[in-house]
């Protein structure tokens, strides 16, 4: 094998990202199994794991990764430390034509960078090699359990940023002390079982969707609501999965009947744009709305739920939204507000633990795909941009990129 540099970036985004894509054992593992590659950490203060822990694995500390062949990063770099014809992994967030990423894009097309986005890192049958979303659906779901507790004065709990690890955190969810609420929980993927993982733990029960609409219960419960659950098909026919995510302007939204039971909503679902939206604005100031906290993991703003007008942050996760005038208001402004947990970088409350998860994937699965040879087209499908163009599945892009 010719001779690599692989540079681990320092993440240079605001508000802060503390996650690595590789930890220091596993940069030291991957130069053992590809003897022609060097790995390198960029200087940081943030990261979770420090440049000593680095050292110590004999990994190099370097001031510079410009003479690097590729670059590592987790969150989308910054316009100004983007290095000419260098090949970049990290996520992009371009692939919805998101317009504030639009700068982006057009400097590494101009750049001529080859740019390879974890999103897009799939395996012949279109699932996920590589996410965040357990870590996303861990501390997402901890923290809305934490939010309910908060609005309430109930118990006191850590924060999730302020524990070591998972295992720290699991310490702190025998102080949990919720009366018989109702927690609805929507998602079927990683992020869905990662949120899972957290209410199992603190002993919250997990009922049907039928027995959590019809039954009432001395003790908390929990209900997982996949789409089927909550979408009607607009002509009375059945409900599929496939049409649905393929085609889902064809169904209207039934999630109405959750609101009125609900006292805490997880949203872990994804969402299309094209497809219903959980609830409205006009449901909300209706008679029939129960929930008091939602915990949006999922953080679409202005998207399938009403109240995610902003994201939040790990130092500020909680604010209001006052339904009657619309608006954003500060946390426990008035008891007929609903509180929102809307954090969009949640991975990063457990950096160490959701690295080394990310890391392993990445060394193991994508890394040999990218520097050897790519038989599933791994690389090839993930990849958006290379040599100033749009790859032929990115294409679609075009039009976003020429519109700034």
């Amino acid at each position: 094998m010719a001779r690599v540099r692989i540079g681990l970036l320092r993440e240079g985004k605001v508000p802060i990202d503390r996650r690595v894509a590789l930890t220091p054992v596993q940069a030291r593992e991957v130069m053992a199994a590809f003897p022609g590659v060097k790995v390198v950490a960029e200087e940081s203060e943030i990261r979770c794991f420090s440049d000593q822990d680095y050292r110590q694995e004999g990994v190099e500390v370097v001031s510079s990764v410009a003479d690097c062949d590729i670059l590592l990063g987790v969150k989308e770099v910054p316009i100004p430390d983007l290095q000419p014809e260098k090949s970049y992994l990290f996520f992009s967030h371009t692939i919805k034509k998101q317009p504030y990423n639009r700068a982006l894009l057009q400097e590494v097309l101009k750049q001529r960078i080859t740019l390879i986005d974890y999103e897009t890192l799939t395996d012949r049958q279109g699932r996920r090699i590589i996410a965040f979303g357990r870590w996303a659906g861990i501390v997402g779901a901890y923290n809305g359990i934490w939010a309910y507790g908060q609005r309430y004065n109930l118990f006191t709990l850590r924060r999730a940023c302020h524990c070591f690890d998972l295992d720290d955190l699991r310490s702190e969810f025998a102080r949990v002390r919720l009366p018989p609420v109702k927690i609805a929980l929507t998602g079927g993927g990683r992020v869905a079982k990662g949120a899972m993982e957290v209410l199992l733990g603190m002993g919250i029960r997990k009922v049907t969707p039928r027995q959590f609409l019809a039954d009432q219960f001395s003790y908390p419960v929990f209900v997982l609501l996949n789409a089927r659950d909550y979408h009607q098909r607009l002509d009375g026919g059945t409900f599929s999965r496939n049409e649905f995510y393929r085609q889902p302007e064809l169904y209207r939204g039934d999630f109405g009947k959750y609101t009125g039971a609900a006292d805490i909503l997880i949203a872990g679902a994804f969402w299309d744009p094209r497809a219903p939206v959980l609830f409205s604005r006009q449901d909300v100031i209706g008679d029939n709305f129960k929930i008091t906290v939602i915990a949006d993991i999922t953080c679409d703003i202005e998207g399938s739920i009403p109240s995610t007008k902003r994201p939040s942050t790990i130092d500020e996760p909680l604010y209001d939204y006052n339904p009657s005038d619309d608006e954003v208001e500060p946390a426990g402004s008035d008891e007929g507000n609903i509180t929102v947990m809307a954090v969009d970088n949640l991975p990063c409350e457990l950096a160490r633990d959701a690295s080394a998860s990310f890391g392993r994937r990445l060394a193991t699965v994508v890394l040999p795909a990218l520097l050897g040879d790519d038989a599933d087209g791994i690389i090839a499908r993930a990849t958006i941009a290379r040599e100033g163009a749009l790859s032929e599945r990115f294409s679609y892009l075009q039009e976003f990129v020429e519109a700034g």
